[in-house]
């Protein structure tokens, strides 16, 4: 069998998937289809908004399935028709079993973490919030519990010590991509030798997960050290963005995201949280090792500002405190 009638179907909704995707649409490779989220209402309109995958999609003349339940019979109907060899899912959903092992070659997922670690929904988020000096993409067989397949292929790169999230996430996505054509050809010639994933995992291993990210575990814990909150920020930056609380002289609780920062380790007397400035163009937070230098951040219902425009418009930040 060669690339131009393989039968692919390709699941992905980010922006993350989309790469993957081209490079097999520009590569000749035979997309007989593309499964995505329904379109969602999004914005001040509330307006349905498409997404990135479907959007390129369209932009491909390519056939589009957007089930809402992927259990539902007319779906599974649909998906049978297009009579797929091979289905590669790529920031998608977690699929049933009768949608998974419906091509005779299976279905693999590209996951951007090194498996075993950081199986889960954010797996980028936390590699970065965890201070990790590396991560990669894994591509693996699909089974029945989430991210737990045959390993079939995995390649790793560094992250840097004040690099973010949104920069690794897109130094991935293009690993990504290539690493998806890899398993297609491999998988076309014989060549990939699947890897369980327990073979790698002995009493000794600490696996580290990747829950989906809320607003309960995005906001920042003042009390940690300087390292630890730098990484927490620099996690979820640009994306979903890491939040706190000042609380004024008077009690007012106003809401703020932070969505990049530095840090000064030292020896001070102040509690957690405290606000150091000159009104101009530094903002510092106490923590218990040190501070933690804003250097970009946005008040709710504000446009995010860098610190010293910030404080132009916020006079009365000296008399805050984090909480």
């Amino acid at each position: 069998m060669n690339k131009e009638n393989l039968r692919i179907v390709y699941m992905g909704t980010p922006d993350f998937a989309v790469e993957p995707l081209k490079v097999l649409v520009e590569g000749g490779y035979q997309v007989v289809c593309v499964v995505t989220m329904p379109d969602k209402p999004a914005g001040r309109g509330m307006k349905l908004q498409f997404s990135p995958v479907k959007k390129y999609a369209l932009s491909q003349n390519l056939p589009l399935l957007q089930p809402e339940k992927l259990k539902d019979p007319t779906f599974l109907k649909e998906l049978n028709a297009f009579r797929a060899d091979l289905q590669i899912v790529v920031a998608f959903r977690m699929l049933p079993e009768v949608v998974w092992a419906m091509p005779p070659m299976g279905t693999f997922n590209l996951h951007a973490s090194l498996l075993p670690q950081y199986r889960g929904a954010a797996p980028i988020n936390w590699a970065v919030i965890n201070g990790e000096k590396e991560t990669g993409v894994t591509t693996f067989s699909l089974r029945h519990e989430i991210d737990t397949g045959d390993l079939l292929f995995q390649e790793k790169i560094g992250i840097g010590p004040d690099e973010n999230m949104g920069s690794v996430h897109d130094r991935l996505m293009e690993l990504g991509g290539r690493m998806v054509r890899k398993t297609v050809d491999a998988m076309m010639d014989g060549s990939v030798h699947a890897r369980p994933q327990n073979v790698m995992i002995s009493d000794k291993t600490a696996l580290k997960p990747a829950p989906k990210l809320f607003k309960e575990n995005t906001r920042v814990d003042w009390t940690r050290g300087c390292v630890q909150i730098h990484d927490f920020i620099r996690g979820l930056s640009p994306f979903p963005v890491a939040w706190s609380e000042l609380q004024s002289a008077e009690g007012e609780i106003l809401g703020v995201k932070i969505f990049e920062a530095e840090y000064a380790l030292d020896s001070h007397g102040l509690v957690s949280g405290t606000l150091v400035t000159d009104g101009k163009k530094e903002l510092k937070v106490a923590v218990n090792d040190g501070f933690i230098i804003l250097k970009r951040l946005q008040l709710a219902g504000r446009k995010a500002l860098a610190t010293d425009d910030f404080l132009r418009g916020f006079s009365r930040i000296s008399e805050c405190i984090f909480v």
